[in-house]
């Protein structure tokens, strides 16, 4: 079939991606993001491995992403005072760590200086195909029609259920996130990221460029808690549970003692997507988290669960 035209349903971070490679191979791409404004100052840190780098590389985007992160050469595995360094592969770019909200905003301007239309407050309802297209309907009444519709909606994506309502959503890992930045110095290159495994559970922490420690916990949870749900249990009881799990881990809990509540980052639900039997249908297809949403790659040690108040 000729495909001229795309609808990218999502503007996280695979939408604006697929819209650029879309554009690059001669299909004219507009993305349609369900949220009313961009994602500035949401979402925690995240690494982007060489492979990821290379893909931004082949849509022209990796220049944008290397202004707004920085190197991560070495990498550390603790066992409480045993310690083992994860050497690097030669000709092997390291790990580039950055927010999630600067990789948004760095997509998003290169996507729009390839000439891809993003469009906000329009969220996926249903998708009609009427013969050698697609066309999308929203939830305010409005449609866009084109040749192919590319759901990168995440790991709840409604375009997964529209191309087959059978399958599978995520998964929940059992774990809630936390990030934060400690008012303490740890004595580390400030190139290396630590991942501790304390008596209780895992944690990971590098020196912050500006000052301070970054650090990152899981704890253990018996269901998924939603985004808003955990932002609703004070800062405070969040800081005095992960005191609890890390004490007596060096520096687990000097981290977290040393973190104010105002700027603990509760990430909410850590969850994966199992394999799908079918990831396109006729005209659309899945990309990103909607179709393979990674997994966590350490799990703590907890036994039992939070249980919440």
């Amino acid at each position: 079939m000729t495909v001229r035209t795309a609808i990218v349903i999502g503007g996280g971070v695979a939408g604006p991606v697929a819209a650029i490679a879309l554009r690059r191979a001669g299909i004219d791409a507009a993305v349609y993001e369900a949220y009313p404004t961009t994602a500035d100052g949401v979402g925690g840190s995240l690494a982007i491995a060489p492979n990821g780098l290379a893909a931004l590389r082949a849509v022209g985007a990796e220049d944008a992403v290397l202004a707004v992160s920085r190197p991560m050469p070495g990498m550390v595995m603790a066992f409480g005072r045993r310690r083992m360094e994860i050497p690097a592969l030669p000709g092997v770019p390291s790990l580039r760590l950055l927010w999630r909200a600067d990789l948004h905003r760095a997509l998003h301007e290169r996507a729009r200086a390839e000439g891809v239309r993003i469009e906000h407050g329009r969220r996926l309802v249903s998708v009609d195909e009427p013969g050698p297209g697609v066309v999308a309907r929203f939830a305010d009444g409005s449609t866009a029609s084109a040749d192919i519709l590319v759901g990168a909606d995440g790991v709840n994506s409604t375009v997964r259920t529209l191309i087959d309502p059978a399958a599978p959503g995520p998964l929940h890992t059992g774990l809630l996130g936390f990030e934060s930045i400690a008012d303490v110095e740890v004595p580390e290159d400030p190139g290396t990221i630590v991942y501790a495994f304390g008596r209780r559970g895992f944690y990971l922490y590098r020196r912050h460029p500006g000052g301070g420690t970054e650090w990152g916990a899981n704890l253990p949870q018996d269901r998924p808690w939603s985004p808003a749900e955990a932002r609703a249990v004070p800062a405070a009881e969040w800081l005095r549970v992960l005191a609890e799990v890390h004490a007596g881990d060096d520096p687990g809990a000097e981290l977290i003692r040393a973190t104010s509540p105002d700027r603990l980052q509760v990430l909410g639900s850590l969850k994966i997507m199992p394999s799908l039997p079918r990831w396109h249908r006729g005209r659309m297809a899945l990309v990103g988290d909607a179709a393979h949403a990674p997994r966590a790659s350490t799990t703590p040690r907890l036994p039992g669960r939070w249980r919440g108040r």
